[in-house]
């Protein structure tokens, strides 16, 4: 045995936080993570919607791993059904086949052909970026052709191919040219509207905008003689994720379609973010009446136990003859684990009425913070919600500027672990996105009650007050 596994087969576990920060310094790789703490935070365990330092400190958890574990850490039945699985059938080569992958992806087809009227397959992979890719696979296949649309503000993940469909430069600038790179399109972000018009009056202008493009040939876009366009698709959150949980209005989707229909463009939705009653429906597109023929999901599908990730497809676009065995695939794509937690998660969200749950919790949690608003429109420039999935604004006193460096400030206030939630002492986690990174998106846990709430909102007004004093 060499020297270097000799010493770590030989070594205990490191207790010391600045021997593991040091060794973290030199030996990690920091392309896998993000360092917006200095130091890093180190946490011990999770419970609950709670995370746990090295202090056993309570961090409430408002954006729970980034709406992976919407039922909670540590969920009981979840965990249960995982050791479940580990001990009947913990690893097995995705070129077999096992019941929990089959009822899975039954589950999911079922639900579509309720929800839409359509019939289509699900394929698995690992996580959302992988997904992504494969239904570029799927767009290319049925298409012929590699161009797409996507928004400006979109988030679809870092992989190569999901790069070149997401917004930000920053995320390609390192890697070499992107031939494929999207076309962005402004997404309707009416508080910040890119065309400057108010939603109660712009008639949806940023559709008729993106409908111009096909009038004419020399636009670009479309070959009126061959009744033909140069794109193949249009990748879309329903409610931008990263881009700081920015709801549409809810005519735009359905205007958009007419324009996708009328060119054969396609709609890919991605709802890794946001599906399974995030958004207060099982996908975050049933809440504005259109049908897609691609849907993307993960994160959540599994509460963030087991990596596992997928898509679903129309018929005509995923069955077997015109993609057939081995178009795409990975290792570990419909891993056991993985789809026994994802079956389990499913049945659960057959068993009770998320829909009712997410959206009375959500409506209840959106009017507590438009309080916040009234009361501090100094510091909070926007509100909004869909179901459990919330945004804060937070602007510089004329309530529109962004103000990205209180952001940060109170971001990390929360991480102190000083606050005191009714007696108790506890920290505060959040998460900022935004296109400005001036937004706190709130993903909480679904069995938060509304006494947990309101404690969650003291304490984002108790981080308001020591941010911001000079603003109350």
């Amino acid at each position: 045995m060499s020297t270097a596994i000799n010493e770590i087969s030989q070594s205990q576990s490191i207790t010391d936080e600045q021997e593991l920060l040091e060794l973290e310094s030199k030996y990690c790789s920091w392309g896998d993570t993000v360092h917006y703490l200095d130091p890093p935070k180190f946490f011990e365990r999770a419970e609950g919607h709670y995370l746990y330092d090295r202090e056993d400190i309570p961090y409430l958890d408002l954006q729970m791993w980034y709406s992976a574990s919407s039922f909670g850490y540590g969920n009981r039945r979840l965990n249960e059904a995982l050791k479940n699985q580990i001990d009947k059938l913990p690893q097995l080569a995705c070129q077999y086949l096992h019941s929990e992958k089959v009822e899975l992806a039954a589950a999911i087809g079922r639900l579509n052909e309720s929800k839409f009227g359509l019939e289509g397959r699900v394929h698995f992979n690992v996580g959302g970026a992988q997904a992504i890719e494969d239904s570029l696979k799927i767009v290319r296949n049925a298409t012929g052709k590699s161009l797409v649309f996507a928004f400006m503000g979109g988030y679809h993940g870092r992989t190569l191919g999901a790069s070149a469909i997401t917004s930000s430069y920053r995320y390609r600038r390192r890697f070499g040219h992107f031939s494929d790179r999207a076309h962005f399109v402004p997404f309707p972000y009416c508080f910040r509207c890119p065309y400057g018009k108010k939603p109660e009056d712009c008639g949806l202008y940023c559709v008729d905008q993106f409908a111009k493009n096909f009038d004419t040939e020399y636009n670009s876009f479309w070959d009126a003689k061959a009744g033909e366009s140069e794109f193949s698709a249009f990748y879309a959150e329903p409610i931008q994720a990263t881009g700081g949980y920015v709801i549409p209005p809810p005519e735009y989707f359905p205007a958009l379609k007419k324009v996708l229909d009328e060119r054969n463009i396609l709609l890919v939705d991605d709802e890794i973010q946001m599906g399974f009653y995030r958004a207060g429906k099982f996908w975050a597109i049933e809440n504005f009446g259109v049908e897609p023929d691609i849907i993307v999901f993960g994160k959540a599908l599994t509460n963030g136990l087991n990596p596992l990730s997928g898509l679903w497809a129309r018929e005509e676009l995923i069955s077997p003859e015109v993609f057939p065995p081995g178009s795409t695939h990975s290792t570990f794509s419909s891993n056991p684990l993985g789809t026994a937690v994802a079956l389990e998660a499913v049945r659960m969200m057959q068993e009770e009425d998320y829909e009712e749950i997410t959206q009375r919790k959500g409506a209840y949690f959106l009017a507590q913070i438009r309080e916040l608003q009234r009361r501090y429109p100094k510091v909070i420039g926007n509100t909004d919600g869909m179901g459990m999935a919330l945004r804060i604004e937070i602007c510089r006193e004329d309530g529109y500027e962004p103000d990205r460096e209180l952001t940060d400030r109170i971001c990390a206030e929360g991480m102190k672990g000083d606050l005191d939630a009714r007696g108790r002492r506890t920290g505060l986690v959040l998460d900022i996105g935004g296109y400005y990174k001036n937004v706190f998106t709130l993903a909480p846990c679904f069995d938060m009650t509304e006494e947990e709430i309101d404690i969650a909102v003291e304490l984002i007004e108790q981080l308001i007050r020591r941010c911001a004093p000079e603003r109350i």
